[in-house]
């Protein structure tokens, strides 16, 4: 049986293995890795905010106490410290201002992991994160309240 590599050209083979050989593609290999204590982190950071989801969506009074604390730190410390984007559109802006907005949790869109979401009430919702930071602060806050 033959590798997949004896198929391409002599070329595009060696650039291969010198990548795969590399101590870059090497160390990049390994930050890739989790070990035991980081899954443990990730599993419990992923059980707090399915506990913060649930409470959120089958107790409206929560979610609402979310929102004021989200939009009380929007205020004093500004949108930009918050929210973990630069790509808000102006109308989007201009609802969450005005605090017509919905918390919820969601995947975030570049690191993939949980994360609580801004939505945007208006025509077109965007879908807007909490930087990752804010909201494992806020999750410990609802939780601890609970």
């Amino acid at each position: 049986m033959s590798d997949f590599l004896d198929h391409l050209p002599h070329s595009v083979r060696e650039g291969i293995r010198k990548r795969m050989r590399s101590p870059e593609a090497y160390e990049a290999l390994r930050d890739k890795v989790k070990g035991p204590e980081d899954l443990e982190k990730e599993m419990k950071k992923s059980e707090q905010f399915a506990e913060v989801h649930l409470q959120m969506e089958s107790e409206p009074q929560k979610k609402e106490k979310m929102k004021s604390i989200v939009e009380k730190d929007m205020h004093e410390q500004g949108i930009e410290k918050i929210l973990d984007t630069e790509k808000i559109s102006p109308e989007a802006k201009r609802q969450i201002e005005a605090g017509k907005f919905q918390m919820s949790v969601s995947s975030h869109p570049t690191t993939h992991q949980d994360a609580l979401i801004i939505i945007a009430e208006g025509n077109v919702q965007e879908k807007i994160p909490v930087t990752v930071s804010k909201s494992e602060n806020y999750v410990a806050q609802f939780l601890q309240a609970a």
